[in-house]
């Protein structure tokens, strides 16, 4: 259903609108859902450059009914940047300002169009930096990060991108602004509001600003790879090195199968077998530390355990880890990698979970490279099919679907940094359950009940075109 948008030509705004054709099909979706042919093109593309600009939007558009998907870089997994329902999508990469930087509180506030590497880059030379930054955090937008609640390789030592969330500015469905959060590193005051908002995938209202907590940079960074004879033997280290307590800010998986992808993507010499990536951080003692990893993995028959001197060594050994995700894509021209999949486990189930993973892919005769932040039981994966055979395709889906299932059955999530978007919404009930989810139904409509943000997201029904709305009366306008 195509929406009238020309009353955003009416407003004030300081940003530009477009109603081109080539600038609204560049909107229609997000990298996971372009890959898998999912756009849908907006009937506007608004790009605020203030609040105010984001407050007047989306004032004007909930009260004609017009439904308002936020984007930013588009380099989300899930879809969750279509705008399934068309109307406006409102682009925020043009506020791009680090507002301020307060190094004696250890905080930034920056707009939500900020890329994630530029907080870094504008805290380095006080010493800081910010510890949850996704290893896309070069393409992606810190606006998206907390709709996401994203996370990266260090998660394991540092948390998600929500931990490190204290303060945000958001603009309702209805155009009014709130703060929640505080710049205090605690408080006890109220709803948690800013813990709600965070991850809620744009549905429930758009961060404008946002106060981020920063930490000191370690003094002593080492990184390096340990290599094993098998995965089971990569997989049981790992949980063998988080179980002992063993400080280390990343830990990383690489199964063979993704080792080979690496090595033919960007000429690296990374062996050919199962591999996990280290990084330790401290401010002393990082040798003990690492003696102690090499240790632990000793006990698992590690072949090889190697650490880099300096940070250049470092980036070249962890240069084919960062590469993962496009190697994938371009591995072999007659397969197609479908379905990506970001499940986390409890980490004791960390061997089974991978086991599970790699026994399907063997049954179905399918090539499904392994890797992830391990350290923290999370788990990527996609699976390699011939498009044009619809017996590999009917496979892929279901070893998908039953991977997704076995991590929800052991206690985990069906996603652990992508969100729901498009792509999950059939998890979401099957994971929390049916009295869970209506509660989060009653919270989309008491935010926004005409369903103005982000419609077509996160919920079961939404795949078959339904509305989470407050008053079935708007279903029928």
């Amino acid at each position: 259903m195509t929406h009238d948008c020309s009353f955003l030509s009416e407003l004030d705004l300081t940003g530009d609108v477009s109603f081109g054709d080539s600038v609204r099909e560049s909107h229609a979706a997000d990298f996971g859902a372009e890959e898998r042919g999912e756009g849908v093109t907006p009937d506007a593309v608004v790009w605020p450059e203030s609040t105010a600009d984001v407050s007047a939007v989306l004032a004007a558009a909930n009260e004609r009914r017009v439904p308002v998907t936020p984007y930013a870089a588009g380099t989300s997994l899930e879809g969750n940047a279509v705008p399934a329902h068309r109307g406006v999508s409102l682009d925020l990469s043009r506020m791009d300002a680090v507002l301020n930087v307060r190094p004696d509180d250890f905080q930034i506030d920056v707009e939500p169009g900020v890329y994630g590497t530029a907080v870094d880059e504008a805290v380095a030379d006080r010493g800081l930096f910010f510890p949850p930054l996704p290893s896309s955090g070069d393409i992606s937008t810190v606006g998206g990060m907390i709709a996401n609640d994203a996370s990266g390789m260090k998660t394991v030592k540092y948390g998600e991108v929500g931990d490190w969330v204290l303060e945000l500015e958001v603009v309702l469905a209805d155009g009014s602004v709130l703060t929640a959060g505080s710049k205090a590193v605690k408080t006890s005051s109220g709803y948690n509001l800013a813990d709600l908002l965070v991850g809620s995938e744009g549905t429930l209202g758009v961060v404008t600003r946002a106060t981020l907590e920063l930490a000191g940079r370690p003094e002593q960074i080492r990184g390096g790879r340990a290599l094993f004879p098998s995965l089971d033997d990569a997989t049981e280290a790992v949980f063998d090195a988080v179980r002992s307590g063993v400080d280390v800010a990343t830990i990383e998986l690489v199964d063979a199968d993704s080792a080979r992808m690496a090595n033919d993507y960007t000429g690296t010499d990374l062996p050919d077998v199962p591999t996990v990536f280290l990084e330790f951080h401290a401010d002393h003692g990082v040798e003990r530390e690492i003696a102690f990893c090499e240790t632990v993995f000793e006990d698992h028959d590690v072949q090889r355990f190697d650490v880099a001197d300096d940070e250049t060594e470092m980036a070249d050994l962890w240069q084919a880890r960062k590469e993962l995700a496009y190697a994938a894509q371009v591995w072999d021209p007659d397969l197609s990698a479908l379905h990506p999949g970001d499940v986390t486990v409890p980490i004791s189930d960390y061997p089974e979970m991978v086991r599970f993973v790699k026994r399907l892919a063997d049954e179905r005769d399918l090539l499904v490279p392994c890797f992830g932040h391990a350290g923290d039981g999370n788990l990527h994966f996609s699976v390699l099919v011939d498009e044009d055979d619809d017996e590999q395709l009917a496979a892929a889906a279901s070893v998908y679907e039953a991977t997704v299932e076995k991590a929800i059955d052991l206690g985990g999530t069906a996603t652990g940094e992508h969100g729901i978007g498009l792509g999950k919404r059939e998890f979401l009930e099957t994971e929390h359950g049916p009295e869970s989810v209506e509660a989060m139904r009653r919270l989309k409509r008491a935010f926004d009940p005409r369903d103005t943000l982000n419609p077509g997201k996160m919920f079961p029904e939404t795949a078959e075109g339904e509305r989470v709305r407050a008053d079935p009366a708007d279903d029928a306008r």
